[in-house]
């Protein structure tokens, strides 16, 4: 009888307790009816916010990558509210301040397992924004040169001249300098050169910037330098600046190229000599070679 009276009251509790729990969910059923909408109005705003953010981003931001994962960052922020908010409509502030507090260590400990990739991110972000650096232009980097053919929240990728990639992450952009060839149409080429001791300088000096003038034409403000530099070992060395069109390192190749050519012409046609490194050897010192002495073979008699 005691056992059949224990199950009975345990019976009567658990009814109990369930229509305890059916009056809860009846009471709370509009906060959570209001809950769900509320956070379909958030999904749906994302949506909406993501397509306008993408058309602003579309003229600041030449990197379809860089805004395609900006909308989608934007959207989990503004579901993530709605969330939040949805909790809140149901009352259920424990839970809430436990997934804050779930989500601030969950976040804590990502960023530092990804402290590398978060800093590239960051910085390709930072550099997606930076008008010293676009899609197209010829850049120098940690003894690597080429044409930037993407940037990503990662790295961007250039195309060297020998055709191959390389692969630069986002933070040594930012952490290290860069030169970058495409950010001005024009550029100063040096080219370095030496003629003979018995050489007229006013007159190499003269005819070498005549001929770089006629071969590039400077604009206003512009003009070709003549400096001499040394007295080298076997010529007088000077060097010649100029300005001309240059977007990329190959367009400094090309402009060196033409003026050496240029200026070998005309020091050829006025037999002025461009000498090369000469050694002499000296053979006025004569080296004695000492005969060995004969030995005299003795016979003790």
């Amino acid at each position: 009888m005691e056992n059949e009276f224990n199950i009975q009251e345990s019976i009567n509790g658990l009814w109990q307790k369930l229509a305890e729990w059916l009056d809860s969910i009846i009471l709370a059923l509009p906060n959570f009816i209001l809950a769900i909408l509320v956070f379909a109005i958030f999904i749906i705003a994302s949506k909406y916010i993501g397509k306008f953010v993408g058309k602003l981003l579309f003229y600041k931001v030449r990197q379809d990558s860089i805004r395609e994962i900006s909308v989608k960052i934007i959207k989990v922020v503004i579901i993530a509210i709605g969330f939040f908010v949805a909790l809140g409509l149901l009352n259920l502030n424990t839970i809430l301040t436990s997934v804050l507090a779930g989500a601030g260590v969950v976040g804590l400990a990502i960023g530092l397992a990804l402290q590398g990739t978060l800093n590239n991110t960051f910085s390709g972000i930072i550099l997606s924004f930076l008008p010293e650096l676009q899609i197209g232009d010829w850049i120098e980097n940690d003894g690597y040169a080429g044409t930037v053919v993407e940037i990503n929240l990662r790295s961007i990728v250039l195309k060297e001249a020998d055709n191959n990639y390389v692969v630069i992450p986002n933070s040594q952009l930012i952490d290290a300098p860069f030169k970058n060839f495409s950010r001005t149409p024009r550029s100063r080429v040096m080219v370095d050169c030496g003629v003979a001791y018995n050489s007229d300088l006013e007159m190499v000096k003269k005819l070498t910037l005549e001929t770089i003038e006629k071969s590039f034409p400077q604009n206003a403000n512009e003009e070709v330098e003549f400096m001499y530099k040394e007295f080298g070992d076997s010529s007088i060395n000077f060097v010649v600046r100029f300005w001309t069109n240059v977007t990329k390192n190959r367009d400094i190749l090309f402009a060196r190229s033409t003026a050496i050519i240029a200026i070998k012409k005309a020091f050829d046609k006025h037999d002025i000599n461009i000498p090369f490194p000469i050694r002499t050897i000296d053979f006025t010192n004569k080296l004695g070679l000492e005969k060995p002495s004969e030995e005299k073979n003795t016979t003790n008699l």
